[in-house]
């Protein structure tokens, strides 16, 4: 039985998580106690391998009470109040926000600041409670309003000004999908704006993601259970290939599945190490041997 395996070069970390698991690295390596404020990436076994070095996972009630201690930032980006916990309680932060996030952030601080008076309302189409909505919420002082589907769309006033924003890693069909539904409902009377704030690394994937889908016969789709974006892919192959595999670890791998001569393809999410990727090829190497 002989079996093609490849694993998809463009899958795996984006620039934001390469950064920010590089600055833990290296912090690591000066000794001393470094804290990360929320999973650096939403991924058990990349966690759990940091922990292993030393980074300890915290939640922002947990931060709140620390004082005279090291903090990363992950790439999501944070609010402006916990930069002010960090000052007032002589917090030492290693920032790893993406800078993507960061341009976007302050384009929302500034829009805010400047609508204020005008009526405006500043929405964000996003996953409500992402951690990196969280973050851009907080540059209008938590006034911002957040759009996860078209149903969503009812909360607005269409009477008054609207602005309109995107978490970066958000599907571009998405995100036009809602601008053409705000265009159809606004008052000929408020102005609506909108910025593309769509990362192209992330939202590349999805027609990468395609391509390798349909390339072979079988997929395994690699990525954490908590992953956004992983859902988000993986919802892409199992449309293009439907003998598509959501996997989190090699344990997760049916043998009955790999069949003899096929082509299988193994990609994962922007939170998926490429480490991770090759441990289910091993795996999946190791279970054609015992068939034989």
């Amino acid at each position: 039985m002989k079996n093609n395996i490849e694993i998809d070069q463009k899958s795996g970390f984006c620039f934001g998580v390469v950064n920010a698991i590089k600055k833990a690295e290296e912090e690591l390596k000066k000794g001393g106690v470094l804290y990360c404020l929320g999973d650096i990436v939403h991924n058990n076994l990349e966690v759990d391998r940091l922990a292993k070095l030393g980074l300890k996972t915290i939640n922002h009630e947990e931060f709140a009470k620390l004082k005279n201690v090291k903090v990363l930032l992950r790439a999501h980006g944070e609010p402006p109040s916990t930069y002010e916990i960090a000052k007032a309680n002589n917090i030492e932060i290693i920032d790893a926000s993406c800078p993507v996030v960061l341009k976007l952030q302050k384009k929302i601080h500034d829009k805010y600041n400047q609508e204020i008076g005008n009526n405006t309302q500043i929405v964000i189409y996003g996953k409500d409670g992402h951690a990196e909505v969280i973050g851009l919420i907080g540059q209008t002082d938590s006034k911002a309003i957040v759009i996860e589907k078209k149903e969503d769309l009812d909360k607005l006033d269409y009477s008054k000004n609207i602005c309109l924003f995107s978490q970066t890693t958000k599907p571009l069909d998405g995100f036009q999908d809602i601008i053409d539904e705000i265009k159809s409902r606004i008052s000929p009377t408020a102005n609506f704006e909108y910025f593309d704030t769509i990362c192209r690394q992330v939202s590349n994937r999805i027609p990468n993601i395609k391509e390798f889908a349909q390339k072979h016969d079988l997929i395994f789709f690699v990525a954490g259970e908590k992953s956004s974006n992983g859902k988000v892919l993986f919802a892409e192959c199992l449309q293009y290939n439907p003998n598509s595999f959501f996997v989190s670890s090699p344990a997760d791998i049916d043998p009955e599945v790999i069949g003899e001569n096929i082509s299988i393809g193994i990609c994962g999410a922007t939170s998926t190490p490429k480490w991770q990727m090759e441990e289910i090829e091993k795996t999946i190497n190791r279970l054609v041997e015992l068939k034989n």
